[in-house]
């Protein structure tokens, strides 16, 4: 399976610590070597980059563990290939346009006989079960709403969405349009909330401490989320699975519990 990273924060910053220690598990301390890639929002732009080499190899990647590039929302993934052949076009994240809008998504699982109908607004570029589920959820969110709404609604929606979606496997997803940050999980997904006063972390993949009090104000608030924990002396929160949990300024919002009263059926 592949792994995810997303940052929410309520101001811009950047995630080369996390990301440094994301990227050992791209041949290190795991196995997950068939691409990877990663977005950054800034404003109502976005910095994407994937490469179909291993992270722990491209020096696309080395760039990011470099470069502070700060963002109020970030999603980062690396592949280990399900469906598709490892080439560019099958890499994480995903990037759509919708009510204008960019809207990011990454998956984490393998999703088995779901080909839903799609219209010609939204259609896979590659060969994944991820982006076609990606697709199919842009065509969904376009039909349920005439414009862009509340984080609140889009919650409501994508519980709704992920419900039609989860048996037909895992799935594991982060998504982002720039104002917040979905994270569902069927298996694995955990967060943590940085807040004041700030503590120093030792990274679980690498040698690496950092004392964020350095790094960070008062005012500061960061959510990361993660397929399996990043530190390895920070509490952090298992998803409940099946719920969809949105996270805005750095922090998490009411969570949407899984229904069953709910029942979206894929366009046929």
């Amino acid at each position: 399976m592949c792994q995810l990273l997303g940052m929410n924060c309520n101001l811009p910053a950047d995630v080369t610590f996390s990301f440094s220690g994301f990227a050992q598990r791209a041949g290190h301390t795991g196995d997950h070597t068939d691409g990877w890639g990663i977005a950054f929002f800034e404003g109502h732009g976005l910095r994407h980059f994937v490469d179909h080499l291993p992270a722990l190899q491209s020096p696309v990647a080395q760039l990011i563990r470099s470069y502070p590039i700060k963002s109020r929302d970030v999603i980062a993934h690396i592949r280990k290939a399900t469906q598709g052949e490892v080439k560019l076009e099958n890499c994480h994240p995903f990037v759509r346009e919708l009510w204008g809008r960019y809207w990011v998504f990454a998956h984490n699982g393998n999703l088995k006989d779901f080909h839903p109908r799609l219209h010609a607004a939204f259609r896979p570029v590659g060969e994944t079960d991820s982006e076609r589920a990606f697709c199919w959820i842009m065509q969904e969110l376009a039909k349920s709403h005439a414009g862009v709404p509340s984080v609140a609604e889009l919650t409501l929606t994508l519980q709704e969405l992920a419900e039609t979606i989860s048996p037909h496997g895992t799935f594991n997803f982060l998504l982002s349009n720039g104002e917040a940050l979905w994270a569902h999980a069927t298996t694995s997904l955990y967060y943590i909330e940085r807040r004041h006063p700030f503590n120093q972390a030792r990274l679980a993949d690498e040698d690496i401490r950092i004392d964020f009090a350095q790094h960070n104000g008062p005012d500061d608030r960061i959510a990361v989320i993660v397929t399996a924990p990043l530190t390895s002396d920070e509490q952090w929160t298992a998803f409940e699975a099946g719920q969809v949990m949105v996270f805005v300024d750095g922090a998490l919002q009411n969570a949407e519990r899984p229904s069953k009263l709910i029942q979206h059926k894929p366009s046929a």
